[in-house]
């Protein structure tokens, strides 16, 4: 939805009857990921893409005959089948879309798109097989609030929040068979990951410029009025002047936090370390040298650190690729950062299956 929300909104004020298709399984070398979405109207307005090209055509037909009939409909599309390489799926891949009236958003759309707006993590309920009360219904379940929605799944009911809270903090969509006669698509919408780093140093502006592209919100954190201008810092969506351990208690260090110190100053990076190595941050990450890490790390321990949150500090910062410039240092320390956000998805959904 996130994708779509523009047009989506312009068509529903507008009174346009719509299809909504996503994306809710694939296999192989699938074009699009799990949850992309694609609207198509009566009058064949389109927005957003399931396939990049390759089965849109078959899709937006499927549309159309969603709305006249106001009926759901899962399609696949794979190499084996005729129709997918009659659209040109030539890529490997198998892909499941669930194509839906648009209606069925009715209920859930203005409350689901005040969280996307502020940035809250939630996840969406839609029924992919079960009784014909439980078609063209949703249920939205917020990580942090009530649920709502006219999607009833009674006895089922805290099996799928359990399930939705589970994938939210995954960063996962999936689709969940609940009994022999009951299997829903839950699609997670979290809050953006956010880069926060403590120094405003000279590699802290390429590193915020780089993160802004790969789609972070960004922090700079720094107690030099200084260090910490706009001038400086012009990617940078926020500038904070102060200490970290004044300022990292009121930010959210949950998992889409991720924290890196850049400073060299033990005043300052020690105290933020402490509080981002007992937090929830996914990721903790801090400049220097192998001898001055060791140092650090004795201090840390002084202070009261234990052995297994020093485990998740990542020092010396950034992949081993030989950087020398600020520019490298930063694209290493970012990969690191997207690296370890993957990894961490894919380890606990194996966790999960396990």
């Amino acid at each position: 939805m996130r994708d779509v929300i523009d047009e989506l909104e312009a068509w529903r004020q507008a009174g346009e009857r719509l299809a909504v298709a996503t994306v809710v399984n694939t296999w192989g070398s699938a074009p699009r990921p799990v949850g992309s979405k694609m609207v198509t109207t009566s009058r064949g307005g389109i927005a957003g893409s399931v396939s990049a090209g390759c089965v849109e055509g078959a899709v937006i037909d499927e549309g159309q005959q969603v709305i006249k009939t106001n009926q759901p409909r899962l399609m696949t599309f794979g190499v084996a089948d005729e129709e997918a390489w009659g659209v040109g799926l030539a890529c490997g891949g198998t892909i499941q879309v669930f194509v839906e009236p648009g209606s069925a958003l009715d209920v859930i759309y203005n409350e689901a798109k005040v969280y996307l707006e502020e940035g809250e993590s939630f996840a969406i309920v839609s029924t992919l097989k079960g009784s014909t009360d439980q078609q063209n219904k949703k249920l939205l379940l917020p990580k942090n609030g009530k649920s709502m929605g006219d999607l009833e799944l009674g006895d089922y009911a805290h099996q799928v929040q359990v399930k939705a809270l589970e994938l939210i903090d995954l960063e996962q969509c999936g689709v969940v068979e609940i009994g022999e006669n009951l299997t829903v698509f839950i699609e997670t919408y979290t809050s953006p990951p956010r880069l926060i780093v403590v120094g405003a140093v000279h590699l802290a502006d390429s590193l915020v410029a780089m993160a802004g592209l790969a789609g972070f919100e960004t922090i700079v954190i720094d107690p030099r009025k200084a260090f910490a201008t706009h001038e400086r810092f012009p990617h940078a969506d926020r500038l904070i002047v102060g200490w970290p351990q004044e300022i990292l208690p009121k930010l959210a260090l949950d998992s889409s936090a991720y924290i890196v110190i850049l400073t060299h100053d033990p005043k300052v990076d020690d105290p933020a370390l402490q509080i981002a190595l007992t937090s929830e941050c996914r990721y903790v990450g801090a400049l220097g040298s192998r001898r001055t890490n060791n140092k650090r790390l004795e201090r840390l321990r002084k202070a009261g650190i234990t052995e297994e949150q020093i485990q998740n500090l990542h020092a010396p910062i950034g992949l081993d690729i030989g950087g020398k410039t600020p520019q490298e240092l930063a694209v290493s320390i970012l990969g690191e950062i997207i690296q370890v956000r993957n990894r961490t998805g894919q380890l606990q959904v194996a966790e999960a299956r396990e």
